[in-house]
């Protein structure tokens, strides 16, 4: 059954130095607004009263009627609406204790970006033309929209490395994927980035590591530089450009990777690992960051929503690794260095390999498949519609 799923559609454009001076202006404008709101909303809290969107979208109309901030005018409203309305949801998110207190944003370090709605964006036969723009936006069309779509909201935004992009998000029908009697637990790693209950190892392409003598190299040269001068900014831009083919070049693997599996299996299994935790060892901190198991999880969790496919997490101190998958004696203790070990029962396992197989086993909950394994461990359930199941609609083989 066809359903309608939110996509964002990522092209690049080339702008005109008219455009590059307006836009590079409507981002200044937009963190301004969204660093005035939130110093606005801590001095209320600071005095005891709450400040809503409502207030907030008055203070930003008795902004621009001030001297000192009528430069807000040159701009389109919208991106500044938009700037507080990401400001209430980051608040919102923080009540809810999904993500941590809002913090200002810096001219160095934050995504410069700027958001438009339907009313302020014009999209007719691949022509692209915001507010306050004379001319449409020279967008290469890698892939064209699909036929009958048109984009909700616009987001323009400039990445590190000086590239331009446009998001458009668009609600588009997709049809699930016909169901399929093959299921797959994955093992995360650093040699092998994952390992199937199947036995397949996909090897780990370690893009920083590939390039790490460039990016030393031109770390290097920004560190001779002094900071300010038309020489640091050019060594900058050369950095920002190696992180950016490192960053592509990883996130085309990771896309291949997940859409592969999806396609290929009904049910993924896999475990709720506490990456933020793994990276505080520094020995293995720079090839964890590099395998990117956050952004596979990412990837994984909408596009088995979206084509109809089953993702299952595990608990994370379930021990997969010590457990044999043959009779389900756990051994006491297993080494990091140990890839290969032999259990009592006389089975010989690949370390990884065996993982696998018991992520499966109990990511599915079929006793039968666990060896008698009486322990079962808490684990989410996500149906297509990306929805999480309670503990009743967990499906429990109870023998």
């Amino acid at each position: 059954m066809t359903h309608c799923v939110r996509r964002s559609f990522r092209y690049r454009f080339y702008p005109t130095p008219e455009q590059v001076e307006h836009l590079s202006r409507t981002f200044g404008c937009v963190r301004l607004v969204y660093n005035m709101a939130l110093e606005g909303r801590i001095k209320a809290h600071q005095e005891g009263r709450r400040m809503a969107y409502k207030e907030s979208s008055a203070a930003l109309t008795a902004w621009k009627r001030e001297d000192d901030f009528s430069f807000l005018n040159e701009v389109s409203c919208v991106p500044l609406q938009q700037a507080l309305r990401h400001l209430q949801t980051a608040f919102l998110n923080y009540s809810a204790k999904r993500a941590g207190h809002p913090r200002f944003k810096s001219h160095k370090r934050s995504r410069a970006s700027a958001e438009y709605t339907r009313s302020a964006f014009r999209y007719t036969d691949d022509r692209l033309s915001s507010a306050k723009l004379k001319e449409p936006l020279r967008i290469v069309w890698s892939r064209t929209l699909p036929e009958g779509v048109e984009p909700s909201t616009v987001t323009v935004s400039r990445d590190p490395a000086g590239r331009w992009f446009v998001s458009l998000l668009c609600e588009i029908p997709v049809e699930p994927l016909a169901p399929i009697d093959k299921s797959v637990g994955l093992d995360v790693g650093i040699t092998a980035l994952v390992t199937t209950s199947a036995g397949e190892k996909v090897c780990n392409p370690r893009h920083e590591r590939a390039d790490r003598r460039r990016l030393l190299k031109a770390q290097r040269v920004l560190s001779r530089r002094e900071p300010g001068s038309a020489g640091h900014a050019e060594a900058r831009l050369r950095l920002a450009r190696v992180h950016a083919r490192i960053a592509d070049r990883r996130r085309d693997f990771l896309h291949k990777l997940t859409t592969r599996l999806v396609r290929e299996n009904q049910a993924v299994v896999i475990e709720d690992l506490n990456v933020a935790g793994m990276v505080r060892n520094h020995r293995l901190a720079r090839a964890i960051t590099d395998a990117a198991w956050r952004e596979m999880r990412f990837m994984l969790e909408y596009k088995c929503a979206s084509y109809g496919r089953d993702l299952v997490v595990i608990d994370r101190w379930y021990p997969s690794s010590k457990r044999c998958s043959e009779c389900g004696a756990v051994r006491r203790d297993l080494p990091l260095g140990v890839r290969t070990w032999t259990c009592s029962c006389g089975a010989e396992h690949d370390r990884d390999v065996n993982a696998a197989r018991n992520i499966l086993a109990v990511g599915l909950a079929e006793r039968r498949n666990a060896c008698g394994a009486d322990v079962r461990p808490q684990r989410e359930f996500f149906f297509p519609s990306g929805r999480s199941a309670t503990k009743r609609e967990i499906p429990f083989n109870r023998g």
